[in-house]
């Protein structure tokens, strides 16, 4: 059977030799303050930092721009609806549609969010292979019905993936054009049926062969994670950096 590998794991920055644990905890909790803040004197700061671990962990410059480009996407039609839709001062005025100052307040603020938590998420958990994640997460004490979700979401969605892919091929081959026609959304719609059909198939096989190997429900983990001084370190600078965040957050005397 073929194994997740991502690229960024595969390196050696003082964020690839973290503990994971120290990683989950520390990302975890940035995330939520970034989420929670709203203050642009809080989350800029923030987002500094965020870009200084990514910068830290020297991961593929492509790569990482391509996945804040995905989201970017996403969040440029927010762009395109929240000046418009959201009420307040009106800074200006095209016909019927008034642009507020909340609307491109709350645009931009979600934008900052956003590729802040982006750029901590790629730092914090990409630097690490997906099944470590996860060894890390019931170390932590993580209910066993997640960490088991997490796992066969992580394992087996590319399986999916590739026999999507096959599909589509198949199709190609057979000279299938889509078009916007009724042929069209019906053969896609046999691709989805096909899809659901393999998938639940795959599963009840390899529920089958889990059973034949002994599992009871829970898997065992043989990777013993061991707190190093640099761990120690990183995590008590981390807690200092969040609650300066917190602190400026609090204050009346910032933006």
């Amino acid at each position: 059977m073929t194994h997740i590998q991502d690229p960024f794991s595969r390196g050696s920055s003082l964020l690839h030799r973290l503990d994971p644990r120290v990683k989950i905890v520390a990302g975890t909790a940035f995330s939520f303050l970034v989420a929670l803040s709203e203050r642009p004197g809080t989350l800029l700061p923030a987002a500094g930092f965020s870009l200084v671990l990514l910068l830290a962990a020297r991961l593929p410059a492509g790569e990482v721009f391509k996945r804040l480009a995905v989201v970017n996407g996403f969040i440029l039609f927010l762009w395109l609806i929240l000046p418009w839709t959201v009420a307040g001062e009106t800074l200006y005025v095209a016909g019927p549609l008034k642009v507020s100052r909340e609307g491109i307040h709350l645009a931009a603020l979600i934008t900052l969010k956003c590729n802040t938590i982006l750029m901590a998420f790629l730092a914090f958990f990409s630097t690490d292979s997906p099944f470590t994640l996860f060894h890390a997460l019931s170390h932590l004490h993580v209910p066993n019905k997640i960490v088991q979700l997490f796992f066969f979401c992580g394992r087996y969605i590319h399986l999916f993936m590739n026999e999507y892919q096959r599909l589509r091929t198949a199709m190609k081959i057979r000279g299938f054009q889509p078009r916007t026609n009724v042929h069209t959304y019906r053969s896609y719609g046999y691709l989805v049926g096909m899809l659901l059909v393999r998938s639940v198939d795959r599963s009840e096989r390899i529920y089958r062969a889990m059973l034949c190997r002994g599992f009871a429900g829970e898997y065992p983990t043989f990777v013993d994670f061991r707190v190093r001084r640099a761990d120690w370190l990183f995590a008590a600078f981390f807690s200092g950096l969040l609650l300066l965040l917190l602190l400026m957050e609090w204050t009346t005397w910032l933006p």
